[in-house]
């Protein structure tokens, strides 16, 4: 999925160690009038990444007659991955590296963008409701000029005490996916039973983010609401939810500190404000936006595409900064 946001703000991700916290979520509408909103919970003034993750937007459940579903033209991407998972609905992708994909629910599909990809996302038109979460994770230096590449993976739900877990990214209780990533990570969808109590075994080196699609429930003692995202940083080797008494859903993230400083702005991840100008000029001389089209495009496009491609929006007029990681 593109930030469509018209002026995304400069955003300096220092990984901040920390206790039990709540992220809220900031609501942005993916375009025009009729546009998509999502909820966004990831990256925030406190807390601009956890592990890795460094964006999250939750979405739905959107009528998609009232709201056009996802309707994303080509947009680049720069220096991450994007991990994209559904609750319901469906979402076409395809990508300059020349993957085409149906994003379904309990599925995970993953873009590495590397030195430079773009893609586009639209829902089915079989789709009447759409609802999921579009997630970044941050690539590490020694993976973020690698080739682009696709990943897709349909985990086996595994049956806890009062709970079901599918682990779609590294290990928990047991179970690993086979999908490659470049930094320790983890991602999984967590399902517990109204008024369960579940005790989760986790890494304590990983910091933790749980997202909470639908119900409420207590974390560690602190009450999270529908939309929230409850973030525990590194040193805990387990963690209590209790849920409510409604059933509840959510996304489980981890990963251990990234401890590199990185600036994203737009669809860029880097490490300077050279890197996010050079990519973004770039984009718009492949587009025909700024300049002659390059005869060897960095992004590419992706094959048969009705709509045009999404110019980037303007610039800061102040230096994009990183900032160090605290040790």
């Amino acid at each position: 999925m593109s930030n469509l946001e018209t002026a995304p703000q400069e955003l300096l991700c220092p990984s901040r160690p920390g206790t039990v916290e709540v992220l809220e979520p900031r609501l942005v509408p993916l375009g025009g009038p009729r546009a998509m909103t999502v909820r966004r919970t990831l990256p925030q003034r406190q807390r601009s990444l956890i592990g890795a993750w460094c964006f999250v937007d939750h979405y739905g459940p959107d009528d998609v007659a009232g709201t056009g579903g996802m309707s994303v033209p080509p947009h680049p991407h720069t220096g991450l991955q994007t991990v994209s998972w559904l609750f319901t609905g469906e979402i076409e992708h395809a990508d300059s590296a020349g993957y085409h994909a149906r994003v379904r629910p309990g599925e995970l599909n993953l873009m590495t963008a590397g030195k430079g990809i773009s893609h586009s996302e639209y829902s089915t038109p079989a789709t009447t409701v759409l609802h999921g979460a579009q997630l970044w994770v941050a690539l590490p230096h020694g993976a973020r000029f690698m080739e682009p590449t696709f990943e897709h993976y349909r985990p086996r739900p595994l049956s806890l005490p009062g709970a079901t877990l599918s682990v779609f990214l590294g290990t928990l209780a047991d179970q690993t996916s086979p999908v490659v990533t470049h930094t320790p990570l983890l991602g999984a969808e967590l399902v517990i039973d109204a008024d369960a109590v579940l005790r989760l075994d986790l890494d304590p080196s990983f910091e933790h983010g749980f997202l909470v699609d639908s119900g409420s429930v207590t974390l560690a003692g602190q009450p999270l609401a529908r939309g929230e995202l409850g973030y525990v940083g590194p040193g805990r080797s387990e963690l209590v939810l209790e849920a409510g008494p409604e059933p509840v859903r959510l996304l489980l993230i981890g990963g251990t500190p990234l401890g590199e400083s990185i600036v994203m702005w737009w669809n860029f991840v880097g490490r300077s404000h050279d890197e996010i100008v050079a990519a973004r000029q770039a984009w718009q001389t492949e587009i025909g936006a700024e300049g002659a089209r390059p005869d060897s495009p960095l992004f590419g496009l992706p094959a048969d595409q009705a709509d045009p491609p999404l110019p980037a929006p303007a610039l800061p007029t102040v230096t994009l900064r990183p900032r160090t990681n605290p040790a």
